[in-house]
């Protein structure tokens, strides 16, 4: 049997998938979470095999929380599901110890391939991913300006590009503003531009925020 543990903030999204796998005999929902803290807190009581991650959790960042996850509870595989497009988030999620990655968009279709194969221990990502991945091994890939930022870097770059101030991401990622500020120095500088609102625009352009 595989259980399976749902962490989305969207109690719709959440009964959406639970109905999904109401029908198959092999696969259980032992859990479910709204927000990081408590896919921590959940973990602790469920006994799972699969956690199913939205990226975009209310009050941690879902690479956080992916990180967390895999140091806390090595044996919880992770399929990440996200409205994200794949070409921007899925490499980013493989290289940071998911086990698949499904657009929301598929999930209908996908969700019980996805797990009965991560469960059977082998990674799940779409074709296009895995061209992706492809190229990047082959040295072929056009590295785009977001993909040069470390993971907290990425995470504090998309903050900026929703509108969020340096003091909220500062608290939402428990640093200090002058941390926080540095790393908006390095943004700026690895991604060869002058001011938030480019970090804006370039984020609204590439769908890598709300």
């Amino acid at each position: 049997m595989t259980n399976v543990f749902i962490a989305d903030d969207h109690v719709l999204i959440r009964e959406g998938l639970k109905k999904i796998l109401r029908e198959e005999l092999d696969i259980a929902v032992v859990g479910e979470a709204r927000s990081g803290s408590e896919v921590l807190e959940g973990l602790e009581r469920a006994s799972c095999n699969i956690l199913v991650l939205d990226l975009s959790l209310p009050d941690k960042p879902g690479l956080d929380v992916l990180k967390e996850v895999k140091m806390r509870f090595p044996r919880v595989r992770i399929l990440i599901l996200s409205t994200y497009p794949e070409d921007r988030f899925a490499v980013r999620c493989l290289k940071a110890g998911a086990d698949g990655y499904l657009s929301k968009d598929s999930a209908a279709e996908d969700l019980v391939v996805a797990l009965r194969r991560i469960a059977g221990g082998r990674k799940y990502f779409s074709e296009a991913v895995s061209e992706g991945l492809a190229d990047a091994v082959a040295g072929g890939a056009r590295t785009l300006l977001h993909e040069t930022l470390s993971d907290r870097e990425f995470e504090v770059f998309r903050m900026i590009g929703s509108g969020k101030s340096i003091t909220e991401i500062a608290a939402t990622l428990n640093l200090s503003v002058s941390t926080v500020n540095t790393h908006r120095v390095h943004i700026l500088e690895k991604m060869r531009m002058d001011s938030n609102a480019q970090l804006m625009r370039y984020a609204i352009e590439n769908k890598l925020v709300d």
